[in-house]
């Protein structure tokens, strides 16, 4: 599964329309009684901040753009300070109007609010996930109580929500647009649902947690952070037996940039950890850069995260029973598109069966290798552990289908890919990636980040820009993750898209290509998706550039198939060395392979999915988080051979903030739309390239964002709901058969 993006908390008129719309994770809200903060922070003297980069107008080409190369961060609290001052400052004022609540004077001024705020929001994200330093994250841990009491102050404004409940409830909504009325509906629902309309004790109490949870999300991220910064593996070349050169070859430049020349280096992180244990021979390595990755935040020392974890989930469930409701899980997703936790565990223990059997299969796969290498080398048999799967894995797709991963992974060139997905674009949404020179005067935060100018090919203009940050380095977070600088909207004008996609590839030796595996391929595309779905929006709101977090993963999802289409095959997946394009004979055996060890990666996703709803809906009080864990596992019969693919401690997309708190399952959710989509391009009469489906699939899916109810954008695509067996049947596993195609 893919990372998801990670800001860190709800800002103005932009991040409030995340916030509303589920997008990101929000830092919480605060206990500051909201008038007594009103009068506090707008009579409090505003620093000089018209020069700071972090609050200022951007300035330069396409509309202004970020001013990364004026970042300092001395300046960030200050900044805040202000940023937050002026956006309660402007939502007092609509507050304050004496004229009768209308939908300009009410929603579309909170939707041009906040502009400040939004600004700060793009600097703190790149310091939070990309530029993190320890003196940065002191910062962020005093900022979150912050944010936290600003949150609060918009949440809990009587008068701003009594404004924003009688244009809901008032009769000139229902000459508005269809959009229109969704935002509305988006913006009074959050409101509610975030404590507005409770009486003054539960009010303030639900602003007291918040605080509390604002502090331990931060918390918990850090924590993560500090076990894979600190934690590195210098090897020698006698114990790297089994690697391939590239592997070598990034594990060398990484302890070079470490200055330990002449080690290799493996980090405590996913991209580099995932090929150490797919290739390293020495079975003790092995468990040793395993048990070091998979026991982030759970090794008793000042960086655990299990009490943190178990005080979380308290605070979120009493929080949600002043509003009324049984459990974490019943308030989450009763706006996403499972609403209830009951629908979401139906999808999950339909597949979930599928998925251990298929486990199982390839655990006896891979035990017969491994007892057959142990006779021929006259040592001791052992059942095949959770850090010798990938090993064995990848010895049984070469003796299964002839594949050899590390062969596949010289036609898997990094620019490659990256034009690959330009060509994607172009046909699919009519756009032009054209990079920019270097005297652009469009700053990055990093050397190694690039920018892309986008143009619609049909007309001309310019779209936006594409930013790419696609290397591992100390202080940025692991995964993969997009995220948009700046979204569209037209309240006012029409400013240009400024979106970013963020991974963790390993730089290659100088003169190299960098070559990645085919998962980490998908990666690339999936988070591609994830910024064509901000640069081909056409919504009017701030708010609508959100969306629904079941269906979101949907479109990027869909966008890995074209991965594996024949043109990018033929033009793009080319040898590094020979430019020579992948050979048929390879091709074939990559579609022969195509569920191998589904098993594996249904199995570790599921298990982490529905580790999350079943604590977000058990009593949390005495809840120990690594008992609960084991206990819930071994009552689901979760093989030994397996881990989930986020252990509880480390669990960041659940418990570094909410947006995916209690709907983990949403990837899965989105993998059914996915997997039912795919089957309509699949049958069209020019395949994934068909002119007539991928203007469906821009006009319906990826332009109106979070304008239209996800259920009625895919019906309006595929003219039905979607079908849950299209999913078994896109995995492998047993499934009713499709219909055939009319002819």
């Amino acid at each position: 599964m893919r990372s998801p993006p990670t800001s860190p908390f709800p800002l103005g008129s932009l991040a409030l329309a995340a916030l509303l719309a589920c997008e990101r994770p929000s830092a919480g809200e605060s206990a500051l009684p909201e008038t007594t903060g009103l009068a506090r922070t707008a009579d409090a003297p505003a620093p000089a901040a018209s020069d700071d980069a972090l609050l200022a107008a951007w300035s330069g080409p396409y509309g202004g753009v970020p001013a990364f190369d004026r970042m300092d961060l001395a300046t960030l609290e200050g900044a805040t300070t202000e940023a937050i001052r002026r956006h309660l400052a402007e939502l007092e004022t609509i507050a304050a109007d004496r004229a009768p609540p209308s939908f300009a004077n009410t929603i579309v001024a909170m939707e041009r609010s906040g502009r400040a705020l939004d600004r700060l929001e793009t600097f703190y994200g790149i310091w939070a996930s990309n530029l993190s330093t320890p003196e940065f994250r002191e910062i962020q841990e005093r900022l979150a109580t912050k944010f936290s009491e600003y949150e609060s102050q918009v949440v809990q404004n009587e008068r701003l929500f009594n404004r924003i409940k009688a244009v809901h409830d008032g009769a000139e909504i229902k000459g508005r647009s269809p959009a229109e009325q969704r935002l509305v509906k988006l913006i009074q629902d959050r409101f509610a649902r975030e404590g507005a309309a409770l009486d003054g004790p539960k009010k303030a109490r639900y602003a007291e947690i918040q605080t509390r949870l604002a502090e331990l999300h931060t918390r918990f991220g850090n924590n993560v952070l500090a076990d894979e910064e600190g934690i590195v593996h210098f090897l020698k070349e006698a114990q790297l037996a089994g690697l391939p050169p590239s592997v070598k070859a990034a594990a060398a430049a990484e302890a070079t940039a470490r200055n330990r020349a002449g080690e290799f280096a493996i980090t405590n992180t996913r991209s580099s950890i995932d090929p150490f244990l797919t290739y390293a021979e020495d079975r003790g390595l092995r468990e040793q850069v395993w048990r070091a990755f998979y026991s982030r935040g759970d090794n008793n020392d000042a960086h655990d995260n299990k009490a943190v974890i178990a005080e979380i989930l308290r605070l979120r469930d009493e929080r949600v029973g002043l509003l009324g409701y049984q459990n974490y899980a019943q308030w989450r997703l009763e706006d996403r598109m499972a609403k209830t936790p009951e629908r979401a565990l139906e999808l999950m223990m339909t597949v979930w069966p599928a998925a251990i059997a298929r486990v199982k299969q390839e655990v006896r796969d891979m035990q017969a290798v491994a007892d057959k290498e142990a006779g021929k080398a006259k040592r001791a048999k052992f059942a095949v552990a959770p850090w010798d799967y990938r090993y064995y894995a990848d010895k049984v797709r070469l003796a299964k289908y002839d594949l050899d991963s590390d062969e596949v992974k010289h036609y898997l060139q990094l620019d490659k890919l990256r034009e690959a997905m330009f060509m994607v674009a172009g046909e699919l949404f009519g756009f032009d990636f054209t990079p920019l020179p270097a005297d652009a005067k469009v700053p990055v935060f990093h050397a190694d980040v690039k920018v892309w100018e986008v143009k619609d090919r049909r007309s001309g203009r310019v779209v936006g820009l594409w930013y790419l940050d696609p290397f591992a380095r100390p202080g940025k977070r692991s995964g993969a993750w997009a995220t948009s600088y700046r979204g569209h909207t037209t309240i006012d004008s029409s400013p240009l898209v400024l979106a970013a996609n963020n991974s963790n590839f390993l730089k290659a030796a100088p003169g190299e290509a960098v070559l990645v595996s085919w998962d980490d391929a998908e990666t690339f595309f999936h988070e591609f998706g994830h910024a064509l779905h901000a640069l081909a929006s056409n919504v009017d709101y701030p708010t609508l550039n959100g969306g629904v977090r079941d269906y979101t993963e949907f479109q990027s999802q869909l966008l890995e198939r074209w991965l594996f289409t024949d043109r990018v095959i033929d033009r793009y997946l080319v040898h590094d060395k020979t430019g020579a394009p992948m050979p048929k004979a390879l091709v074939a055996k990559i579609e022969r392979a195509a569920n191998f060890n589904q098993g594996f990666a249904t199995a570790e996703y599921l298990a982490s999915a529905l580790i999350d709803l079943k604590l977000h809906t058990a009593d949390p009080e005495g809840l120990d988080p690594d008992k609960f864990e084991r206990e819930t596992l071994t009552a689901l019969g979760m093989p030994d051979a397996v881990v989930m693919r986020h252990r509880t401690p480390q669990f960041g997309h659940i418990f570094a903030g909410e947006g995916y708190a209690a709907g983990y399952y949403g990837y899965m959710w989105a993998d059914v739309l996915t997997a039912d989509a795919a089957e309509a391009f699949v049958r069209a009469p020019g395949g994934y390239y068909d002119p007539t489906l991928a203007q469906a699939l821009v006009s319906n899916l990826f332009a109106p964002r979070n304008a239209v109810d996800p259920a009625e954008a895919y019906r309006a695509f595929r003219g039905r709901d979607p079908e849950v067996a299209a999913l078994l049947r896109d995995r492998g596993f047993p499934a009713p058969k499709a219909a055939k195609p009319k002819k």
